[in-house]
């Protein structure tokens, strides 16, 4: 069982969040640049607390992707992403984004057994402090949680009233940093039964986004899709090219300026090279996305 250097030394401050200083102004919020006719076919704003988003037929990684992007396109401030379950490629994000410079504003630490992930999660008021001391305007803007239940109900190591504890104290960690930054904390979770039912009582915003023939419909409390963007007469599908399309719509909107569409153009950062499956050497290119915050040393491993 990997060791794992907990935040806090007593029960009593265990859920203490070391907040840092924030800024007179709050983070600029840049929604009011939209365009109101075309604001109705753009993706649901997200709500300070815990937001649970819920995707009907598939995993909906560029559904989430899309969401973080089209956040940070309207607000200032990086985005805190502990992933589960392989939605933080850069690949997807790097597609989609309307500008690099979106990935450089996600930092991301991911956890592969229920231990990794709730270090990571407790380890994420260290990395905000660390980022803050480096830039005092960089203020988080938006924390991600995706496949929260994941790690824990797949743990082979864990009964289930040790996989429901440790659980609900990841979900108990990511309420305290809404509370603390006040910022929208973005969940998914794999499936709905019993195992999940706590994050969904947890969450302030719930959004179900369910595929259609035209594309994605987001179905919320206070939004729901009616229109989706057309180019050249004909509706675009749920497809890298519709997000792109849309997110393009919302970076026009805040006067953010577009990278070309051919990705073929942008820059790959060798870092070092090593052997394929079928013996064949290549080489490696920087991610986009910033390291990780987690400590494979007491985390065991990223």
């Amino acid at each position: 069982m990997p060791h794992h250097r907990h935040t806090g030394s007593t029960d009593g401050d265990a859920m203490r969040v070391n907040r840092p200083t924030r800024a007179a102004a709050r983070n600029q919020d840049l929604v009011d640049r939209a365009d109101p006719a075309t604001d109705a076919s753009l993706l649901p704003t997200l709500e300070e607390g815990l937001v649970l988003v819920d995707i009907e037929q598939s995993r909906g990684v560029p559904v989430l992707q899309s969401l973080v992007l089209d956040h940070l396109l309207l607000n200032e401030g990086p985005a805190f992403w502990v992933d589960a379950r392989g939605f933080a490629t850069t690949t997807g994000l790097a597609r989609i984004a309307p500008s690099l410079r979106l990935l450089d504003r996600i930092h991301v630490a991911r956890g592969f057994t229920p231990y990794q992930h709730y270090g990571a999660v407790c380890d994420l008021s260290d990395a905000v402090n660390r980022t803050v001391r480096a830039a005092p305007s960089a203020t988080p803007s938006l924390v991600v949680a995706p496949a929260l239940d994941a790690p824990y109900r797949d743990a082979d190591t864990l009964s289930d009233p040790q996989a429901s504890t440790l659980h609900a104290r990841t979900l108990a960690r990511l309420t305290a940093y809404a509370k603390a930054y006040d910022v929208p904390v973005l969940l998914t979770r794999t499936t709905t039964d019993k195992f999940s039912a706590a994050i969904e009582a947890a969450a302030a915003q719930q959004l179900t986004c369910t595929e259609t023939r035209l594309g994605p419909r987001f179905v919320g409390d206070a939004f729901e899709t009616l229109v989706y963007p057309v180019g050249g007469g004909s509706s675009f599908q749920t497809t890298f090219a519709y997000w792109r399309q849309l997110l393009g719509i919302r970076a026009a909107q805040v006067e953010l300026e577009a990278v070309p569409d051919d990705t073929a153009s942008r820059p790959a950062v060798t870092v070092g090279s090593g052997v394929t499956a079928e013996g064949e050497r290549t080489s490696f290119t920087a991610a986009p996305l910033q390291d990780a915050w987690i400590d494979a040393a007491h985390a065991g491993g990223r």
